[in-house]
């Protein structure tokens, strides 16, 4: 449905879907039109049930209705059709008041500001108070503090982490970052890493950050089958009791297993409590950047928190 959208914003909600002579009998039979054209239209809804879920008088004049499609059963999609049913009208999104003046505009941004601010500093507070007792990379002491919500598994997220090594280079002094755990459902071995990963910053934080690096290098390599074994193979040198780390990461039914899994679910939930939906996620003191970004995208909100 991308696709159907975009195309409608192009051609300024100007494409023509629904082509007939003459208004329909009844609003069944428009509906039925609809669909069976818009299916003739675009090739890639042939085999898609399409159910036109409502219809009625729009606010744009006399006669024009507005409705919603129903695409797979899922997919919604708006539309305007004119008041000769001849045309229809795919929306790209809802209506935007352009009725404000410059002064009022001032004014909306000056709220949304605001809001953004205080929003941005609740949320560095909650994350000061998750992240006091984890392990960190850059100076304890910096002004601006990174939190990134990560999968292991996650190619975006790999590329984040390089992004994150290229950051604590240039602003040594200036950034502390911090690593939660946001293992994604369809990425098997993903949780399984970071229970292994929790594992091993109860013994030591250095061994974290071996396995955090590890995982990212190595990603092609590891499998569900033989996380463990590599994450065995990547703490060797590191001075981790294994026998420990194992009952940890290995056995399911141990306090140390449920305690580490009980973790990593509740950073989780946290990221998803401040909006996180996806990997990678990052907070720069509050302010939310979604997505595997580059660094210049972080040096503004870097600069920003520093002052």
């Amino acid at each position: 449905m991308r696709r159907l959208v975009l195309t409608a914003v192009a051609a300024a909600f100007g494409l023509s879907l629904v082509t007939t002579s003459g208004a329909f009998a009844d609003d069944a039979e428009i509906k039925q039109r609809i669909i069976d054209n818009l299916k003739v239209t675009y090739e890639q809804l042939r085999d898609s049930p399409i159910v036109v879920s409502e219809m009625g008088p729009s606010t744009l004049g006399a006669g024009v209705q507005e409705g919603t499609l129903v695409i797979g059963g899922r997919q919604q999609q708006r539309f305007l059709l004119t008041a000769d049913a001849k045309n229809l009208y795919l929306l790209g999104a809802g209506p935007i008041d352009v009725s404000r003046n410059s002064e009022e505009i001032q004014v909306e941004l000056k709220r949304i500001q605001e809001e953004e601010m205080a929003k941005a500093a609740e949320t560095k507070k909650t994350l000061e108070n998750v992240v006091a007792n984890v392990p960190f990379r850059g100076n304890a002491d910096a002004p601006v503090i990174i939190v990134e919500y990560s999968d292991f598994q996650c190619p975006y997220c790999a590329r984040g982490a390089a992004t994150v090594e290229e950051i604590l280079k240039k602003y040594p002094n200036d950034v502390k970052f911090v690593f939660q755990h946001f293992p994604l459902e369809f990425h098997p071995w993903a949780k399984p890493a970071a229970i292994a990963a929790a594992c091993a910053a109860n013994q030591k934080p250095d061994a974290f950050w071996t396995l955090h690096d590890q995982y990212f290098a190595n990603q092609k390599a590891i499998t569900p089958d033989n996380v463990l074994a590599k994450s065995k193979e990547f703490l060797a040198g590191t001075g981790v009791d294994v026998a420990q780390w194992s009952e940890c990461a290995e056995n399911k039914e141990s306090e140390a297993y449920k305690s580490a899994a009980a973790a990593v679910d509740a950073e989780t939930a946290t990221g998803k409590s401040l909006g996180v939906s996806g990997t990678p996620g990052f907070f720069v003191n509050g302010q939310f950047l979604s997505g595997a970004q580059p660094i210049a995208a972080f040096e503004p909100l870097i600069q920003a928190a520093k002052k």
